[in-house]
């Protein structure tokens, strides 16, 4: 009878080793399956931010020469790592190369012709808007109902990026946004 019991028990014992090591792969594989979605959302997003600027005319005064670059900043903790640099590396927007930035904060008269703002500890995603107010900078955000959005602000829905345009705040800061660009947006608030 004991050889039976101890039997039964180490059956029982490899049943929950096999179950444990399997829900633990079942758990590494979902992490990996949401890191993986991760990436690919945001490499969507870096692919979407350097095409906006092909949908965007900004005054000949936002350049210092017809040959400077589009610079593409990222303002605030950096969701991309290198998925930008990669994304964007040999493109240009309307024959200007791109240049890559990243900025711990941003001020007044930041250089960047295109500015995704994530948020930081040390600045928050609208006072980093309230310092590019009235520029010639195409705001970008990931802003909820309710927080502070920028020209553009990415949704995710359904698992599709999708982005909203404030046309409005567009012309404050000087730029035109095309009707093209404005068709492939989810929503879009009107100019006054």
């Amino acid at each position: 009878m004991e050889t039976f019991i101890s039997r039964a028990g180490a059956r029982t014992t490899a049943f929950f080793r096999r179950t444990a090591l399997l829900a633990a792969a079942l758990v590494i594989l979902a992490a990996s399956a949401q890191a993986d979605n991760h990436a690919l959302e945001y490499q969507v997003k870096a692919s979407y931010l350097y095409k906006f600027g092909e949908f965007v005319n900004w005054p000949p005064s936002a350049f210092q020469s017809p040959g400077s670059p589009v610079n593409l900043c990222v303002a605030g903790k950096d969701p991309f790592g290198d998925i930008l640099d990669k994304v964007v590396a040999g493109q240009q927007i309307a024959g200007r190369p791109i240049s890559v930035r990243r900025l711990a904060i941003v001020e007044q008269n930041p250089e960047c012709h295109i500015l995704y703002i994530s948020g930081s500890e040390q600045q928050s995603v609208a006072e980093a808007l309230g310092a590019v107010r009235g520029e010639n900078v195409l705001t970008v955000t990931e802003g909820r109902e309710g927080e502070a959005r920028g020209i553009v602000n990415f949704i995710t829905q359904d698992s599709h990026v999708r982005f909203d345009i404030d046309e409005a705040a567009a012309e404050q800061n000087g730029l035109t946004i095309s009707s093209k660009l404005l068709q492939l947006a989810f929503s879009f608030r009107h100019r006054s």
